[in-house]
């Protein structure tokens, strides 16, 4: 089966695949969008068939995570003659083209910048969905790596001071003024963000190495952590309640990497034990092998019936600009 191509391919390539190459070499000006606004550029017909159906299934899938179903961008579809002018500044897009050899490439700013374009191609239309079924994986994380630049590149206008963390637990964060300091202890940070009708945390603590390497139970080492955290330091609405882990699901567990650093990625639901408050949360156990300790890095939302997807991306954001010294 054909490789994909590269991750970044030069413009002329990618242009050489549009019908009129000549309208793309101009000097390259800033994108638009909104954050997971993916524009799809295919025919009507295609778009209305099997050829749609399986974009959709890769392309508006379910975040992991998330209390109820959210998709991972929020599309707009429009036909190749609609994709000129300032629609060609969208950050993100995918374009679909029948009857040119099977083949998937992802351009990096083809007609913007920043910018991400996937083009997707084959003479058949189980030719485009094979190509787009061998390499979902890629296209989605080209496109949410895009997002989470853009979401650091805007949080970057306006930064907290975040001595305090480097002082006491070696941690660099980027993170906007609107949040605040809610409590600061020697070896815990809590730190808030008020939304309408709710509120973004961010948690930042260190645990001895052995706490998640005492068996090979890590995702039950780590909901035990976290459920001790919740227990000490995030307190409920009522006496003797506090967050814990949602008991009846267990959480998405993955490698990742933070810094360079290898890290446990949890992400699942949060609760408070005792009262009725829930909601999504992204954890990262980072290994710091230098000082035989995991850095953890958590954020959680609280936003009750309202969408939480571009919230826990701005967290994801914040999270994935951790320095550790």
């Amino acid at each position: 089966m054909r490789k994909i191509a590269s991750l970044v391919i030069s413009l002329f390539v990618f242009a050489a695949c549009n019908d009129n190459p000549k309208e793309d070499q101009v000097v390259l000006t800033s994108s638009s969008g909104n954050i997971n606004n993916l524009s799809v550029i295919i025919e009507n017909e295609l778009w209305n068939g099997e050829v749609g159906d399986s974009l959709r299934k890769v392309l508006a899938a379910p975040v992991d995570g998330l209390p109820q179903e959210e998709p991972l961008f929020s599309i707009s579809q429009m036909p190749p003659e609609a994709f000129s002018g300032f629609v060609r500044k969208n950050r993100i897009f995918l374009r679909v083209q029948k009857g040119k050899e099977a083949n998937v490439k992802v351009a990096e700013n083809p007609y913007a910048r920043p910018q991400t374009g996937v083009l997707i191609s084959g003479q058949t239309n189980e030719e485009i969905i094979n190509q787009l079924e061998e390499h979902s994986e890629e296209i989605v994380k080209a496109f949410k790596e895009t997002e989470i630049k853009e979401k650091q590149r805007r949080m970057k206008k306006s930064l907290k001071d975040d001595k305090r963390l480097e002082e006491e637990l070696g941690l660099s964060l980027k993170f906007p003024t609107a949040y605040r300091y809610a409590k600061e202890e020697d070896d815990f940070f809590w730190i808030r963000k008020d939304i309408k009708n709710g509120s973004m945390e961010i948690l930042a603590y260190e645990v001895p190495r052995h706490v998640l390497e005492k068996d090979t139970n890590v995702i039950g080492n780590i909901i035990a952590m976290r459920d001790s955290i919740g227990q000490k330091h995030i307190p409920g609405p009522l006496e003797d309640t506090y967050m814990i882990t949602e008991e009846a699901y267990a959480p998405y567990l993955f490698e990742s990497q933070i810094d360079g650093k290898f890290a446990w990625e949890t992400k699942g639901t949060w609760e408070v034990k005792g009262a009725f408050m829930a909601g999504p949360f992204l954890n990262y156990a980072v290994l710091d092998e230098k000082n035989d300790r995991y850095v953890v890095i958590e954020g959680f939302a609280f936003a009750p019936s309202a969408m939480k997807r571009d919230h826990m991306q701005e967290i994801e954001a914040i999270l994935k600009s951790a320095d550790i010294k």
